[in-house]
Order: structure tokens, then sequence, then C-alpha cells
């Protein structure tokens, strides 16, 4: 169970605490009493994970080998069906003044009217390049997905998501020297153009600005990636093994490494999920015939991602009462952790090691009783990095075999 961008460091608004030490976590904590603990690398010290690098690290891939870049997870997240020679970006759906300078990167965390955007901008005909199809859909809230599928195409280009708001739109540059990397940048340029000159006055944008919310008026490609080549899950590690994510991007990544998906209606990847929906999700897989289970909740990440410290808080406590509803199922392993932090104070992922519980039967129990960054680094598991999970975990369900005579 990995809780999206959890970890922090200490906030002198909190005490000097981290969100995670500061919320009320009975449950966590009792995890943390039944269990060893330790600290986490997701890929190496000091190393600034994403979510998509670490996971591919936790399911113990070499996310040096196996990413390409981001856009492959999404697509497939999404449930595009990506095919060997297509280029996969993610895209935000973000707001542009007249001006040409961008306002809001994620619209005003649009929820709402997003497919027919896409309906729209999957109508777009390039000139020029009238043999490139484009294929568009829309994620939870403001994320996308975009496949690029043609002849002579690269995934060495730019993004021209400019990370922050008040700059224009970064022009794609191609990344090496290859005509189909110029190719590439230069389709990309046009579409995010062409973008805007159809989703100006889309009428999801207009209803949107008469009810004074950001539109999604511009599409912000990034994170371009070709398929890669991922040994099942199931075939590395003889699991039977289920995803359950709020995400396009986790999705993927549970889709290409050869996961079932388990959808669960209302997770949005924000705030405002429905954590009882995923509760009932977890309960009932767990209890199905599945051997291993992926879980990622979101909303901690958007409320770092945002700087809102309270809202990080008051989600970590709420994420702590569906533990309380699950963790009294039997006969399991139950691994907790994050998959980076994302401090209020930077408000994006830092290469701060995570916390991280190992409980179920035969553990060796440690002397921790909180579960919190700096607990966690005196319990039994010292610190370890994310590829070590499952050979960890797989040790303890005598599932691993062994090494030399």
């Amino acid at each position: 169970m990995i809780i999206d961008g959890m970890a922090d460091r200490p906030i002198n608004e909190l005490g000097n605490k981290t969100p995670l030490e500061f919320a009320k976590t009975p449950n966590m904590n009792e995890l943390a009493r039944k269990g060893i603990n330790g600290i986490m690398d997701p890929i190496k010290p000091g190393i600034r994970p994403g979510s998509d690098t670490a996971h591919i690290s936790i399911l113990g891939y070499d996310p040096y080998t196996v990413y390409t870049g981001r856009g492959p997870f999404e697509a497939a997240g999404v449930g595009l069906d990506v095919h060997a020679g297509d280029i996969a970006f993610r895209c935000n759906f973000s707001t542009v003044s007249d001006e040409g300078i961008i306002t809001d990167r994620r619209a005003g965390r649009i929820r709402d009217g997003t497919d027919k955007i896409s309906q729209s901008i999957n109508s777009i005909k390039l000139n020029g390049f009238e043999d490139i199809n484009i294929i568009f859909k829309e994620s939870t809230g403001h994320r996308a997905v975009l496949v690029l599928r043609g002849e002579g195409l690269s995934d060495k280009v730019s993004a021209a998501d400019p990370k922050h708001d008040g700059k224009p739109p970064k022009k794609v540059k191609p990344l090496d020297n290859t005509k189909s990397a110029a190719k590439t940048a230069e389709i990309l340029n046009k579409l995010v153009e062409e973008s805007y000159n159809l989703l100006k006055e889309h009428p999801i944008n207009l209803e949107r600005i008469k009810n004074g919310e950001n539109p999604a008026n511009i599409i912000l490609p990034r994170g371009a990636g070709a398929v890669p080549d991922v040994p099942p899950f199931n075939e590395k590690y003889g699991l039977k093994s289920a995803c359950i994510a709020e995400t396009g991007l986790i999705k993927g990544i549970g889709k290409l490494t050869g996961m079932d998906l388990i959808d669960v209606e209302g997770a949005t990847g924000g705030i405002d999920t429905n954590l009882p929906n995923i509760t009932e999700s977890i309960i009932d897989t767990a209890q199905s015939d599945y051997d291993f289970i992926l879980i990622n909740i979101d909303g901690a990440d958007e409320a770092g991602h945002d700087g809102n410290l309270d809202e990080k808080v008051k989600f970590i406590e709420k994420v702590d009462e569906v533990i309380g509803k699950i963790k009294e199922l039997n006969n399991l392993y139950f691994i907790l952790t994050a998959d980076h932090s994302t401090p209020i104070s930077v408000m994006d992922h830092t290469g701060d090691p995570v916390p991280i519980i190992i409980s179920g039967p035969e553990v060796r129990v440690d002397d921790v009783e909180i579960f919190s960054e700096r607990s966690a680094a005196h319990g039994g598991l010292c610190r370890i990095r994310g590829s070590d999970i499952m050979n960890i975990l797989t040790d303890l369900m005598n599932k691993s075999e062994k090494f030399g005579a």
C-alpha cells in the first residue's frame, strides 16, 4: 500500500514535525508496533524519483532499463492499446491567457467535461502531417494522454510544459540530430498551438469561464516515451497480482507489468477521492484469489504539490481510517510505505527516504511504536532500497529460491 507523496520534511508551523508526525494516525501506529519498520530510498539515496520510476523500482524492475518516459504508462493506464513504434506522452489540460502565458497548469483541477474536450482534440488534422494519427484520451482530473502513431517518429523530444505558472508553453525541441526527432518536435509544436485555437471557444470552456472557473484551453505534452519491454510481474515472481490505483500512470504500470486492474468508482487521484469505495475494493480483492495487490492512494501527493499543509495532514488522517478497516485482514503481509517525499516546502518530489512497515506472520517485530519518517529510522529493517522490497516479501512468503548450494 503506497500512499503517494506522504513523506515530508519538518515544518515550523507543526512544531518541527512532519505532516505524518503531526497527523493523528492510531492505525498506522498500531501497524508499526506489530511490524518491522525502516526507511526506504525508492531508487537510491538522494535520487528524486517520479511516481513512475519509484513504483517500477518497488516492483523489482530496474527503472534505468525499463523506464523510457512516463507517456507509455499513462497511455496504457487509461485503456489505450499502445503499439511498438507509438510515441506516447502524458499531458495536462491547462489554462493559457490571450497573451500566451500559462496561468494554471491544471486548469482549475478540472473534473468534468474533459471527455468532450478530448473528442475535439482527436479531430485535429495537422497540415503536412496527415499521415500521423493523433490519439488523445482524458485521464483523471487535469491529466490526459497523447499517442502519436505513424512513420518516422521519435521519443527524443523535450516537453511543452514549463512546469510553473506565469510562463509561456515551452517550444518542443529535438533532443538528438535525427530527422525523426525533428519531425516529432514540429508535430507537437503545431498540436499545442492548434489545441489552443480549437479549445479557446469550446462549449465546455465557455461554460467554465461563465462559472468563474479556469478553462482547459490548451494541452501541454511531456514525458515522451516509447513502449518498453517489461517482463510480466506474475511470471517474474510466480504470483497472481492485481492493481488498485487512481491515476492513469499507476494503472499503466500495473497493466504493462501484466497485473489485473481493479477499477474503483469515484477514485479521482485527489484529496476528494472516494476512500470508502477504495476501502471496499481493497477488502474484496484481498479476499479473492490474488497473491499480491499493489495499492496506490494519491491525495497526499496532490496536497504536497499544492503546498496545502492542512489538506495533507487531513488526508493522511483519512487514509489512517482506511487502514483501520483493512488492517484486520488475516493471513497476509501488509506493507505500508510511500513512493517518495513531496514536502510542503518544496511542492515537488525530493530524494528524502520514506518510512516503511512490513507486518505479517513471523515478522521480527522491532521496538518502533509510531509510524513516521524519523521513528521508522530506528526500526529493524534499517535503510533499504525500493528494489529490495519484493525480495524481502517473496522470502517471507517462502516464494523465493535459494542463491547457492
